[in-house]
């Protein structure tokens, strides 16, 4: 699993500075949420090129 993160996120950065062509829009989405059982952390990472839009949940 660490491994397909890790190659997902070199992925973003090197499609989003321009390497492989025009550049893409990285994003990175964040939450927190306190509810009665406990404290949850969620996130996303994803690029962004014309009408189209992938993204990984974490």
């Amino acid at each position: 699993m660490t491994r397909i993160l890790m190659f997902l996120g070199v992925a973003a950065v090197l499609s989003a500075c321009g390497a492989d062509g025009e550049p893409v829009r990285p994003s990175l989405n964040a939450g927190l949420g306190l509810s009665s059982s406990g404290v949850h952390v969620g996130g996303a990472v994803g690029v962004s090129k014309g009408p189209v839009t992938l993204s990984v949940g974490l």
